[in-house]
């Protein structure tokens, strides 16, 4: 007896080599899911991602240069699908968030929640971006938070519930190079969007406080221009600004450093520091959010203040043998969030959620 597949619409790009976290995340979960059980349509500006193309039961929307909101918005309306994943705040989605009651639509919604829900607290996004995610993304039938942390501030600052998915990493693409020979000096690295709350600048500190190691920032963002000017003039021959990094340069980073540090204060579940563990790097972040992905002491350390960021980097740089002990056991315990494991978790819910035909809030 053959099933039909449940018809999943996915609110993301299928692009290859978008650097949105989010839109990678949907592409590493599409193009895992069983082709026998879930038929997918997915939208495409550009050069899709090789692995969707060849995903069978698949379909590609490809978007217009112009009115693409018109597009997306009638395949939200008309399209034949069961399943809205991964909804996006967008002008699209408001509309049709706001049409669904009024035309009794039964499809089913589901949005992820990536980040802590206190959004006025980051200076950085404006605030008609936090009222169009209020009303699109926070009005989704079922709400998925990546770590305990995204879970609690979700409850606390707007009364939702959610269930927890993960985010998860490719162990196979992100994998150590145990073999490489050691590098003269010790170095560090950071990867992530040059913006105020991710703490690039502290790796500039850092760089002056441990002159004898070297700190590598990958990334682009606001605060591009203003490390640039401060390692000038702090002359801080040390540090390397990156830049913007594709999935294998990113890779080879990795498996290139001794130690991965994030100083950032705001966050979900970070991929990058479980990108960074697979490579077998230990990872220093700070304990504002503590990620289920550094498990203190073992992997790596989350530190409190940055006195203790500091004290974290000493230790490591200090000790090869920890860094190497530390390493290991982050590869290992990445094993748990492989994609492969994740997009099970995904499929699991998919099923469950087509088999109801009451619409509401996961609890």
């Amino acid at each position: 007896m053959t099933t039909t597949p449940i018809r999943i619409l996915v609110d993301s790009f299928a692009d290859a080599g978008l650097a949105n976290a989010q839109m990678g995340n949907a592409r590493e979960i599409v193009s895992r899911l069983d082709p026998h059980r879930f038929h997918v349509s997915i939208f495409s500006l550009a050069e899709p991602d090789p692995r969707i193309v060849r995903r069978r039961n698949t379909r590609l929307i490809q978007l217009p240069p112009r009115r693409q909101t018109v597009r997306i918005l009638s395949e939200f309306l008309f399209g034949a699908h069961q399943i809205l994943f991964y909804m996006k705040a967008s002008p699209a989605s408001r509309v049709y968030t706001n049409l669904r009651k009024k035309w009794r639509d039964q499809r089913t919604t589901i949005a992820t929640i990536e980040s802590q829900s206190d959004l006025s607290k980051e200076p950085t996004i404006a605030q008609e971006n936090i009222r169009l995610w209020q009303q699109t993304v926070l009005r989704c039938d079922y709400l998925f938070s990546n770590s305990r942390c995204a879970q609690a501030s979700l409850h606390r600052v707007h009364g939702l519930s959610s269930q927890i998915i993960p985010t998860g990493v490719d162990t196979r693409f992100f994998a150590p190079d145990w073999e490489r020979p050691p590098n003269q000096r010790p170095r560090v690295l950071f990867a992530g969007s040059l913006r105020p709350f991710k703490q690039p600048q502290f790796l500039l500190s850092a760089a002056a406080r441990f002159p004898d190691a070297d700190f590598r920032i990958a990334g682009e963002g606001l605060l591009a221009a203003e490390l640039k000017e401060r390692i000038a003039r702090e002359c801080l021959k040390n540090v390397a600004l990156l830049g913007p990094l594709d999935a294998e340069t990113l890779r080879q980073e990795y498996q290139g450093a001794d130690i991965f540090l994030f100083p950032s204060r705001w966050e979900g579940s970070p991929k990058v520091i479980l990108e960074a563990a697979a490579c077998g790097l230990p990872v220093i972040v700070r304990n504002n959010y503590s990620p289920e992905t550094v498990v203190h002491d073992i992997t790596g350390f989350q530190a409190s203040s940055d006195e203790e960021l500091l004290a974290s980097l000493d230790r490591l740089l200090a000790n090869p043998e920890l860094r190497r002990k530390m390493g290991h056991s982050g590869c290992f315990h990445s094993q748990r969030y492989d994609w492969d494991l994740i997009t099970t978790q995904w499929e699991e819910t998919f099923e469950r959620v087509a088999g109801r035909s009451e619409l509401r809030k996961a609890s």
